[in-house]
């Protein structure tokens, strides 16, 4: 590989100590007792050390990108939903009635719709850029979902516009994906890639009843014998066989914010599944971003377990789109402003705590 994808992933560097430190010392200042914010100090220390400086900078303005894609497994019988709601999706994203477009509206946070791998042909829309890779991967259960051209093609696409995201002004990145069948690719990889079964990572994606859940994972199950030898050598490897073109960009997408030194907010079982990839290929790409939420699926517990994240939202989502993590940006935008904008005890003339013994009122409550 020689291009965005490996130019981001030599970037890729561990969270700067220092700048953490800084915080530690700074929000024991703060007009309130130590812990008392519980997880936005931690949030807020993170993103010290993300930025390598204390305070941070704003997580502010937000940017989502959606990446679409379609999916040869669907074949199989795995979704009830025909391959063209994918195509019929990215046209109600472009004209702004998705979900995502609602949250993205309330945030303030810009969207961007990137077509990399839509088996139907799109015409030009508003917010629309044309990436297309190959007009859907092949069957996963039948063969190798892409080929290893395609998947550092994708991969390049995402680590792309990560990056002309951040140029643009971008200061937090939100993952998005829309592709029918997706969650069959993404509950593939977890377990190739977590060891767990396909069993316990398959979830009911948009809905599927009992016969169509089994019949899903018998698919997962045979593919993953078909591709032993590609999941045991290594998870680039894995990703072609297994994955998603979408999938593969939000892993390009995932490094390329890393690398640029921005939060990274994270989304559902789909994206959950590229930051596995991502965190395979560079470990210190999860030092950079956060699990915006907690996807009902179950695969996306596994990811979180085994990447040690504890998501910032679990309200019972499982839409995708980046909904959950657009969802997050407030929360990660306030451990900003505490550490930013917060007094501390010296400028705001309160008394600190005398001692860990001291009984008397405690002026911050």
């Amino acid at each position: 590989m020689n291009g965005p994808f490996s130019s981001a992933l030599a970037r890729i560097r561990p969270l700067d100590r220092a700048a953490i430190a800084e915080a530690d010392a700074l929000d024991r200042r703060l007009t309130k007792p130590p812990g008392a914010l519980g997880r936005l100090e931690d949030l807020g220390r993170q993103l010290c050390g993300i930025a390598g400086s204390c305070p941070p900078p704003l997580p502010a303005p937000g940017a989502v990108a959606v990446f679409a894609g379609d999916h040869g497994v669907v074949a199989r019988g795995v979704t009830p939903w025909p391959q063209e709601v994918t195509a019929q999706m990215v046209a109600n994203f472009c004209a702004g009635g998705a979900a995502i477009n609602v949250l993205a509206r309330q945030h303030g946070a810009r969207m961007l719709v990137v077509d990399v791998g839509v088996a139907s042909p799109l015409d030009d829309q508003p917010g629309l850029l044309p990436r297309k890779v190959a007009p859907g991967t092949a069957d996963l259960a039948g063969g190798p979902a892409m080929t290893m051209e395609q998947t550092v093609t994708a991969l390049d696409t995402g680590a792309e516009v990560a990056a002309m995201l951040v140029e643009d002004g971008a200061r937090c990145l939100v993952t998005g994906e829309m592709g029918i069948g997706n969650t069959t690719p993404a509950a593939a990889l977890i377990a190739a890639l977590t060891g767990r079964s396909p069993a316990a990572v398959t979830g009911r994606g948009t809905g599927i009843d009992d016969v169509t859940l089994a019949r899903k994972v018998a698919v997962i199950e045979q593919a993953l014998d078909r591709h032993a030898k590609a999941v045991a050598a290594g998870p680039l490897a894995a990703l072609a066989a297994l994955g998603g073109l979408e999938l593969a960009a939000l892993t390009g997408f995932i490094v390329g914010g890393a690398a640029s030194r921005v939060p990274v907010v994270v989304d559902g079982v789909i994206a959950d599944a590229a930051l596995l990839v991502a965190v395979r290929l560079a470990p210190d790409v999860v030092a950079c971003c956060m699990a915006g939420h907690r996807s009902v699926e179950p695969g996306a517990s596994a990811v979180l377990e085994e990447l040690r994240l504890e998501p910032l939202l679990d309200l019972g989502m499982r839409l995708g789109e980046g909904s959950g993590a657009c969802l997050a940006l407030p929360i990660v935008e306030a451990a900003a402003r505490i550490l930013r904008e917060m007094a501390t005890f010296d400028a705001a003339g309160v008394s600190e705590k005398v001692s860990e013994n001291d009984a008397g009122p405690n002026p911050a409550g």
